[in-house]
């Protein structure tokens, strides 16, 4: 069956129909929007995406739209509370087009990250999490820099495990726990410090979706090559992307990269 947006939205659109809930699909942009109408917040699923995935998993592919979009919508018609929950506080990475608040004003916490990635902040709520906006800090009174040394302390407290891949001469180690903070991962400067000491080559950081980190040890060009590549396929197939580039990890700092066949560039 050839897939379109409209179709995938079809059906991502039956799995999901149901009281209070209201559908608009964006024709010139592939987009289905969903909005709870009591709440009058919602959440917009780009099919683009949800195809290419169907492509190659079919089925489980709109399985895992439908829950993480069940999740969401779940999220955002309850109350929820940062008192008492101070172990349930994450600091998440987004690209840089991520919205900086909330349709309807309502802006989330957040920082600077990199040229490309910027750290918000998430309320862990067991099968997912909310992001922490203005209006939550207000409700609970909480300083925004509460939220950042909790979650900075929180997120060294996450375990590291990594599988390790030989290609070409190069090392690939992959951190995949699927706990929706592997990115966040990356926020942890003293992991970050002991991966740079093992590595003998350069080492070079990916972080293209929110459930993965990809950390090289580069040997030879074709190192580059080959994390550029795994960069692109996992960006491409990635619930929540971040960036298809990579990064350099030199003096305690990421600088984003051009990997173009064997030529590197920085970004400016």
């Amino acid at each position: 069956m050839k897939m379109d947006g409209r179709k995938m939205a079809g059906i991502i659109k039956e799995r999901l129909k149901g009281e209070n809930r209201s559908f608009h699909f964006d024709s010139k942009n592939d987009v289905l929007r969903i909005d709870n109408t009591v709440t009058g917040k919602g959440l917009s699923i780009e099919m683009g995406r949800v195809i290419a995935n169907w492509e190659t998993a079919k089925e489980k592919a709109v399985d895992e739209v439908v829950y993480y979009a069940e999740q969401a919508l779940h999220v955002m018609g309850t109350e929820h509370s940062l008192t008492g929950r101070e172990k349930s506080i994450f600091p998440v990475i987004r690209s840089t087009s991520f919205p900086e608040e909330e349709s309807e004003g309502n802006q989330f916490l957040f920082d600077e990250h990199t040229a490309e990635t910027r750290i918000y902040y998430a309320l862990d709520l067991g099968n997912t999490y909310r992001l922490i906006d203005k209006r939550l800090l207000d409700k609970e009174g909480w300083d925004p820099e509460r939220v950042r040394q909790v979650a900075r302390f929180n997120v060294r407290s996450l375990p590291t495990t990594l599988k390790k891949d030989t290609v070409a001469g190069n090392i690939f180690y992959f951190l995949n726990t699927n706990d929706g903070y592997d990115a966040s991962r990356i926020l942890n400067e003293s992991w970050l410090r002991e991966m740079k000491q093992s590595v003998k080559g350069t080492m070079a950081v990916a972080l293209p979706h929110q459930d993965v980190i990809i950390i090289a040890d580069v040997e030879n060009d074709t190192g580059y090559d080959i994390l550029a590549q795994m960069a692109m396929s996992f960006f491409a197939s990635g619930h929540v992307p971040i960036t298809a580039l990579s990064f350099l990890y030199e003096d305690g700092e990421l600088e984003p990269i051009f990997i173009l066949g064997k030529n590197r560039k920085r970004t400016e």
